[in-house]
Formats: C-alpha cells, sequence, structure tokens
C-alpha cells in the first residue's frame, strides 16, 4: 500500500529528465515533494543508465522516494491490461501499480499513455 501522502507514482522519463537537467522536471519534481513514489521497474530504468560503478549519486536520489511494491495484484493486472492495450511489460506494470494504489502516473509518454484516454495518467510537463 502506498503511504498516505503518495499521490503519483513517476514513470522513468522523469526522472530520467530531472537527471539530464530538465527544469521542468526538477520543478515539478520539487512541486509535488513527498507526493511522488516509484516503481522497482523505475528505479531499474533510471539505474540503467548508468555504469555500475557510477550509480551511487542516482541511488541516493532514488532512495528519496518511497518504492511501490509490485506483488501479486500488480502483476496480474499487470498482465490484464497488457493484454487489452498492448503495452510493453514494463508499461503494463507501472500503468498496474498506479491504478492498483490508486495513484496518478505522471509521464511524458502519451504515446502510450495518452492522457484523453487514461484518467489515472498526468503529464506535468512537455518538451
Amino acid at each position: 500500500m502506498a503511504k498516505p501522502n503518495v499521490k503519483i507514482l513517476a514513470d522513468s522519463v522523469i526522472l530520467i529528465d530531472h537527471l539530464n537537467g530538465v527544469a521542468a522536471a526538477t520543478d515539478y519534481l520539487r512541486r509535488m515533494g513527498g507526493a511522488i513514489a516509484i516503481s522497482a521497474i523505475t528505479r531499474a530504468e533510471v539505474l540503467t543508465g548508468f555504469e555500475p560503478r557510477g550509480r551511487r549519486l542516482p541511488r541516493r536520489f532514488l532512495d528519496q522516494f518511497p518504492l511501490i511494491v509490485i506483488d501479486r495484484e500488480v502483476t496480474d493486472l499487470a498482465a490484464t491490461l497488457r493484454h487489452k492495450y498492448g503495452w510493453k511489460m514494463p508499461d503494463a506494470i507501472q500503468a498496474a501499480a498506479a491504478k492498483h494504489h490508486r495513484l496518478k502516473l505522471a509521464t511524458r509518454d502519451v504515446d502510450d499513455f495518452p492522457p484523453n484516454r487514461h484518467r489515472f495518467v498526468v503529464v506535468p510537463y512537455s518538451l
């Protein structure tokens, strides 16, 4: 279960944008403060962009966010969503985690997650 003050599951692209110096991402993360959580998918995707020796600072950054557990209910829902929408499994897991925990999914990925079709999606900024 997500912490009571957590309202948003941040997709990887939001955190990657921040780490790449995108001011809009940094501003969004600051504005939302303690309302943001991440999933194991987001953590792994972000850390993939760093060499193993260079992961200390990104890990410390990621450690600031509560980690949403991907459990049986989330994975079962992910399978349903993947079948229904044809999403890649990581996207289906992100969506399932957000939906299961009644969180908004913050992303810029409007191709897979058009907010007019998926009410649980928020697009906090665009580039």
